[in-house]
């Protein structure tokens, strides 16, 4: 055999063994994202997040020398779906993290062997109900307690209604804030006297707003995001109620718009100051929280133009960036070691909110970020801060 022969050999068994090299300097993250069905709208919000901050994080040299890449997959808004991609993100694309949506139900699923595999997850949604689960799980989503009492401190301070009716969705989140819209009431000097559900795919909300109103509420209370609070308002309007106050969850910028012009003033809901800011950031006070939501908005703006909604894309973004720096203070992208690390990280001022997260806390947004908001002119104001 010749020499030249026994080069060409070396070079063809070389080969079989070398592991392609975008496969060594590429780190990737999985996402369970509800892209169609009810949480389309919030979920899509989330993966604009993680896509701009992964173009941030690799525009300036990437994690431990490596490119970042986000695998992200339809879960359908389906619990049952949400298993299948986790576990396909995990075997066939070898993840090392998850940075998931906001369909509670489904991360709840895949959260008992996305734990035994540890993995970080970081969340939109609340945590999974299980201690064990809970050890490997950040949330990124403000308690639904917040949630709740800024509607009725609003109430309790601005004005003379003393008693609501609920309205909610069925969801492990709407339901937890159905529990918190209960209880605290009575702190506020709030009465409950109507409790009503709702499924996304109702059409109308007639029937229960006339057995709201027929209690005697001054106000709804609704629990729920998604396109029904636009039917719920032009149920109020239709159905003459013109004293009746509409006090909604969080939700898109959009919704928030068209309900506001079907009810004006009447339709009030809280909502993270970057959402009401992306049009004045001189109203985000604080300098630290006003650069970070400057760093966020400036390239979501040249990318997506300037309707995009911040509230969800926001918190992804920051999710992403902190999940990245815990991996650089680790120097590893081993699961233990980064969820140790994002315990470490303690006080972050991010775009969407300020976090802090620690061993015994995975929930890390504490304090109340929420103001109460309106529509007018076609854009969001502050009706009352306060937080």
């Amino acid at each position: 055999m010749t020499s030249r022969h026994v080069l060409v050999l070396a070079a063809a068994l070389a080969a079989t063994f070398v592991v392609p090299a975008a496969a060594q300097d590429t780190i990737k993250i999985g996402s369970s994202l509800g892209l169609t069905g009810y949480g389309s709208i919030t979920d899509g919000h989330w993966r604009e997040g993680l896509e701009l901050a992964i173009e941030a994080v690799n525009a300036k040299g990437g994690v431990l020398g490596k490119t970042l890449q986000l695998v992200h997959e339809d879960n359908k808004s389906i619990p049952q779906q949400a298993v299948v991609v986790y576990r396909k993100m995990m075997s066939e694309d070898k993840v090392v993290a998850f940075d998931s949506g906001c369909i509670s139900a489904g991360n709840f699923a895949a959260a008992s062997f996305v734990t035994r595999a540890k993995l970080p997850m970081m969340l939109c949604s609340i945590l999974p109900q299980q201690a064990e689960e809970q050890k490997w799980a950040f949330s990124f989503l403000p308690p639904p307690k917040f949630e709740v009492d800024s509607r009725y401190e609003y109430l309790k301070s601005k004005t003379d209604i003393r008693k609501v009716g609920i309205l909610g969705d069925p969801s492990p989140y709407g339901s937890l804030m159905r529990k918190f819209a209960i209880d605290d009431a009575k702190e506020f000097g709030i009465e409950v006297v109507a409790n009503e559900s709702y499924q996304q795919e109702d059409a109308d909300f007639s029937v229960q707003m006339g057995r709201i109103n027929a209690a005697g509420a001054g106000a709804v209370i609704m629990i729920g995001q998604g396109n029904a609070v636009i039917t719920v308002a032009k149920n109020i309007k239709s159905l003459g109620l013109d004293k009746m106050l509409l006090l909604g969850s969080v939700n898109e910028r959009d919704l928030l718009v068209e309900a506001g012009q079907v009810l004006g003033e009447r339709y009030l809901f809280p909502s993270p100051i970057i959402q009401v800011a992306i049009d004045d950031l001189g109203l985000i006070t604080d300098p630290k929280a006003r650069a970070a939501a400057e760093a966020f908005i400036t390239p979501l703006k040249a990318k997506h133009g300037g309707k995009v909604d911040t509230s969800m894309s926001s918190r992804a973004w920051d999710s992403l960036l902190m999940l990245t720096q815990a991996m650089q203070a680790a120097k590893t992208t081993e699961g233990t070691a980064v969820r140790d690390a994002v315990e470490k990280i303690g006080p972050y001022v991010g775009a969407g909110a300020s976090y802090d997260f620690s061993p015994t806390q995975h929930v890390g947004i504490t304090r109340n970020p929420y103001v109460i908001a309106y529509v007018k002119d076609g854009k969001l104001a502050i009706k009352h801060d306060g937080r």
